[in-house]
């Protein structure tokens, strides 16, 4: 399947184990020097930084990869930190895999030292990607958020929007977490009549893309517009267009599920080669 990587492949390691490769992170930035972000383990491990947690994460290449996820950020010499986003902007897809999982292992691991319903101190459990309170038993896994990403089309036209976070200039599809109780297509119709004031309808899911920032699962659909007028909500979007096939704005980065949807629909209406899915 196109997409699919073979150098990345994510498995529970006990951490215990030595030896192998390790990635330093910390609030989505990666430790790095002029070889890349893969460190010696042991090496790091005698550098006295302040690890807060330390997991396996799987292979890449064959080799065993860790993660140190540290308190806070530190200079060590010869090295610099970088975001996340700047491997999806600019590295390897398969890298950028990689880096995307520890970083959401690594969120895990920070917000989840303690039980949420007992406050005891949990314990990493052995052969599973879970932390276990001893108190009383509850078992906290790395935490998944859904969300819809949803281009509107109408003909040869598409509704695209920007929020003041976005760069200047870019425009992309409306997106928006799925509630509590709530279906994915049910959440489609909220956020785009919530976001923009219109109504849709013809619903097609296409794909999906994990996310990790900080770690969301995007559901990627189309939708016909349906009715109504643009109406923003103010507090979300900055604004909102229709926008023709030939003349679309600034769009967001390849590698994201928005762009893929945009590109996807762009070929299928003017017959061009379809783009390939995300990773």
């Amino acid at each position: 399947q196109p997409g699919m990587s073979s150098r990345w492949q994510p498995a529970w390691l006990d951490a215990r184990q030595p030896g192998g490769w390790a990635l330093v992170h910390c609030q989505q930035q990666f430790l790095g020097d002029a070889n890349g972000v893969l460190f010696p383990r042991e090496w790091l491990k005698r550098q006295e930084l302040p690890i807060l947690a330390e997991h396996g994460l799987g292979h890449f290449a064959g080799d065993a990869i860790y993660l140190l996820e540290l308190h806070q950020p530190v200079a060590l010499d010869g090295c610099a930190w970088q975001g996340l986003r700047q491997f999806m902007l600019h590295g390897d897809e398969d890298t950028f895999k990689m880096l995307g999982y520890a970083s959401q292992i690594g969120t895990w691991a920070r917000q989840h030292r303690f039980c949420g319903s007992c406050g005891a101190a949990l314990l990493a459990l052995a052969g599973e990607r879970a932390m276990d309170c001893p108190a009383c038993a509850l078992r906290h896994y790395p935490r998944l958020s859904p969300s819809m990403i949803v281009l509107v089309t109408r003909g040869d036209e598409v509704l695209l929007a920007r929020s003041r976070r976005f760069a200047s200039g870019v425009y992309s599809t409306l997106a928006g977490f799925v509630e509590a109780g709530e279906s994915v297509e049910a959440c489609v119709h909220r956020e785009v009549q919530e976001e923009v004031g219109v109504q849709v309808c013809n619903l097609r899911y296409l794909t999906s893309q994990g996310w990790p920032f900080p770690h969301s699962l995007m559901l990627g659909f189309y939708a016909e517009y349906a009715g109504g007028e643009l109406v923003l909500q103010e507090e979300e979007i900055e604004d909102a267009r229709w926008f023709s096939l030939d003349n679309l704005p600034s769009l967001p980065p390849v590698r994201t599920i928005s762009r893929y949807l945009i590109d996807l629909y762009l070929a299928r209406r003017l017959g061009h080669a379809e783009p390939m899915l995300p990773g």
